[in-house]
């Protein structure tokens, strides 16, 4: 049961023998019906055709019966008493009464006749309304019932019909002609049997049928799931599970999980070449401040107490990126503060009083620009981006703030050389540096604007550049606006 195959199987299995019994009992059901059916049309004809005769005043010794075997007859008056029954027959159930014996009046010499009856002919017009009238059969449905008959000896189920029938004389009669049952039995018995041989075997087809296909269905997930093992195994994640042909299921899958290598192996890859660079940069400084410390305890007069301080400065800010960058791939959720982001922009410049360029901020007085997220990660962003903006610029930086759509544009221009088109999108990777800005003096560690797309792609917005109107570059962060 732990397999798919032989889930499948049994499961398939037992779909199809619930809908073939219930297949099963409607045919033998319907079957059965129209057998009856036909055998009730049958007893009827014969009751009609002997309460017919009898309804003329046809005497019992001469009633024309055809095939008294299959069809036996009993005769019964108002009373409920046997006048006449058909040749052979001995035993009956089923009917009115179960007597086979005419009354004595009937069977004491010669067989009388409906019109020998003893009656005044005072119910020609009084009698009961639900009755035939004289010398006519009942127009009526007839009455059904099922019963037992032995005729000649042998014994037999019957489907008995009751059509009453009025004599010339008054005499109301019944008459119950039967229809044997035994076609019905052996067809219902004959399609019951072929349907429990042919149940257990159809089953078993469908089982093993079930079993071949589904193996065989489930053969690409096996090699899928074989080569994932040995990717385990290895550790190489170059490889890629084989994808089949088809267009099935199994095909989108084997292609999602290659994606997923895929981008499984990009990332990893991403990460040490992240922990590469992380261990160059941090090794630059710390080898400088050592070497520093070195010469200082050797020859104080030749110590470079600014240089230090610099190097010092410059550790901690890597390491603080590095810390920020590590939260950030943890999956930190910025908070849900709610902040306004004119303010913000107009806090963040005020307080960058040593810039060597000052800082033009364009925010409309009477408009509010409200954002969901974390203080402290969106001043980071707009520091970085000011931090950008110094480096490049000649004479001017520009910080804008305007409505934009269904959120808040935050554009930081320059008019320094810009950012070349084939270089847009590059420059958010981390630890890359144009060439003009790979000193250590101009170009810091180069994961400035690698955290501050991190940071707005968190808060849902976006981080772009393009080519400002004074010549330079302009950085657009867009943040959805607070609900």
């Amino acid at each position: 049961m732990r397999s798919v195959r032989a889930r499948a199987a049994i499961g398939a299995t037992l779909v199809v023998a619930v809908a073939l019994v219930a297949a099963g009992l409607a045919v033998l059901s319907v079957l059965r019906t129209n057998l009856i059916d036909q055998a009730d049309l049958q007893a009827e004809v014969a009751a009609r055709e002997v309460a017919g005769q009898l309804a003329l005043d046809t005497a019992y010794a001469d009633l024309d019966l055809d095939d008294e075997e299959d069809h036996p007859v009993q005769v019964t008056d108002e009373e409920g008493r046997v006048v006449f029954v058909s040749k052979g027959l001995r035993a009956i159930s089923g009917t009115a009464s179960t007597g086979v014996s005419p009354v004595p009046s009937a069977s004491a010499g010669a067989t009388p006749s409906p019109g020998d009856d003893d009656d005044d002919g005072d119910d020609d017009d009084g009698g009961d309304s639900a009755r035939p009238a004289r010398g006519e059969v009942s127009s009526d449905d007839p009455d059904f019932s099922d019963g037992t008959a032995t005729v000649d000896g042998k014994q037999a189920d019957y489907r008995f019909a009751a059509v009453e029938a009025t004599t010339p004389a008054g005499l109301t009669l019944t008459v119950h002609a039967g229809a044997p049952l035994a076609a019905e039995q052996e067809a219902v018995n004959t399609v019951r049997g072929a349907m429990l041989t042919g149940l257990p075997l159809l089953l078993a087809v469908v089982a093993g049928v079930t079993w071949l296909v589904t193996r065989r269905a489930l053969r690409p997930v096996e090699g899928i799931r074989r080569e994932m093992a040995a990717i385990t195994a290895s550790e190489d994640l170059a490889r890629r599970v084989p994808e089949p042909g088809s267009r099935d299921e199994i095909a989108a899958l084997a292609r999602t999980t290659n994606e997923t290598l895929s981008v499984l192996e990009a990332s990893v890859e991403r990460q040490r070449r992240f922990v590469a660079d992380a261990s160059h940069e941090l090794r630059s400084p710390i080898a400088s401040l050592r070497t520093q410390l070195e010469v200082a305890e050797a020859h104080p007069e030749l110590l470079d107490l600014p240089g230090a301080v610099a190097d010092t400065v410059r550790l901690q800010v890597l390491a603080a990126d590095l810390l920020l960058l590590a939260r950030l791939d943890a999956g930190e959720k910025p908070g849900a503060a709610r902040l306004e982001v004119g303010a913000l922009v107009r806090e963040e410049v005020s307080q960058r009083t040593g810039d060597r360029i000052p800082v033009t901020v364009e925010v409309a007085e009477d408009a509010s620009y409200e954002v969901n997220g974390s203080r402290g990660q969106l001043v980071r962003v707009i520091g970085n981006l000011l931090d950008n903006a110094q480096r490049h610029a000649a004479h001017r930086i520009t910080v804008q703030v305007a409505a934009d759509g269904g959120g808040v544009r935050v554009e930081i221009r320059d008019d320094g050389a810009g950012v070349p088109e084939d270089e847009r999108e590059r420059i958010f990777e981390r630890f890359v540096r144009l060439d003009d800005a790979r000193s250590r003096d101009d170009g810091g560690a180069g994961l400035g604007l690698a955290i501050a797309r991190d940071v707005a792609t968190r808060h849902g917005g976006t981080l772009t550049v393009h080519r400002a109107p004074e010549g330079g570059a302009a950085f657009r962060l867009w943040l959805p606006r607070a609900a």
